[in-house]
């Protein structure tokens, strides 16, 4: 009993203090093991272990989502096999944790699901407009966290596209090459077996796309999702209104002061893309990662 009460508390303690990356693994793997007992369970009754999960994935068919909204939360979570959640949640892990060089932890955890919505949207949109989908739209469903994944990993491609990533027998790629090679291969297989889950990548990639271009201009999609999040956990406070400046004419001395920290801040800037340039982005130091990233920001 001691041994359980030590192992339950590692879980949740791993959990709290884990980053974005690691909490949505948690809860991936938690309902992906919570799911097969229950099926295990089902199966030694000899019961239907495969209807209920209807409830939970995503419907291709309008009519059917209606009655059963939350499935374009919970059919991100889903997943139909170990090696589908294997594959998911090590891309997820790979690519969550080289998004956070560039973006914070709210605005993975909501591409997250600004992706996996995205996904979905374009998977029902498809199945519902081509003909080529119309016998199988009342019988099939989506489930897996790919388009989530494949969104991140675009976010992350178009922030940096020449990132260098390794890979085993192949050496290092740009990572813009690895995510249009992700999203071509999607492409050519939207009329093969895995047909929805093809198309619902697409729409994960768009989202990341969409996401990381917006960024630039200042528009943060996952914005309202956060704020949802957030106001759902009771973690949300309305924004305060930022008091006026005053403006005192005549003081020269903190004009000067002023000016003279706003060079500072600038020249550390170029320093730092200077050496990003010449020595890539692994050289600089977290410190000079976070001057840049709160740069961005501004």
């Amino acid at each position: 009993m001691a041994a359980d009460n030590r192992f339950t508390t590692n879980l949740r303690e791993g959990f709290r203090r884990g980053d974005i990356v690691t909490q949505l693994i948690y809860i991936n793997a938690g309902i992906f093991l919570v799911v097969a007992l229950v099926n295990l369970f089902l199966v030694l009754f000899k019961m239907d272990s495969g209807h209920w999960m209807n409830y939970l994935m995503f419907p291709a068919s309008f009519m059917q989502f209606i009655t059963q909204p939350w499935t374009l939360i919970t059919y991100m979570f889903m997943h139909a096999g170990i090696l589908h959640i294997l594959f998911n949640m090590l891309w997820l892990y790979w690519f969550g944790r080289l998004f956070l060089n560039f973006f914070s932890a709210k605005h993975l955890r909501g591409l997250y699901l600004l992706g996996g919505i995205a996904g979905a949207a374009l998977y029902m949109v498809a199945y519902n407009l081509f003909p080529y989908f119309e016998d199988a739209v009342y019988s099939s469903y989506l489930l897996g966290a790919s388009a989530s994944v494949l969104a991140i990993v675009v976010a992350t491609a178009v922030r940096e596209p020449n990132y260098p990533v390794q890979f085993m027998f192949i050496g290092t790629v740009r990572l813009k090459y690895v995510a249009l090679f992700m999203v071509v291969l999607d492409l050519l297989f939207v009329t093969a077996d895995n047909a929805g889950g093809h198309l619902a990548h697409l729409g994960g990639a768009l989202a990341g796309w969409w996401f990381a271009s917006g960024l630039v201009k200042g528009h943060d999609l996952t914005k309202w999702i956060n704020v949802a999040l957030d106001f759902c956990s009771g973690r949300w406070k309305p924004a305060s209104k930022k008091p006026k400046m005053k403006v005192h004419y005549g003081d020269k001395q903190k004009d000067y002061e002023f000016n003279a920290r706003k060079k500072e801040r600038s020249d550390e800037i170029d320093r730092i893309l200077d050496k990003l340039r010449k020595s890539g982005y692994g050289s600089l130091t977290e410190e000079e990662k976070k001057s840049l990233f709160d740069a961005s920001k501004q």
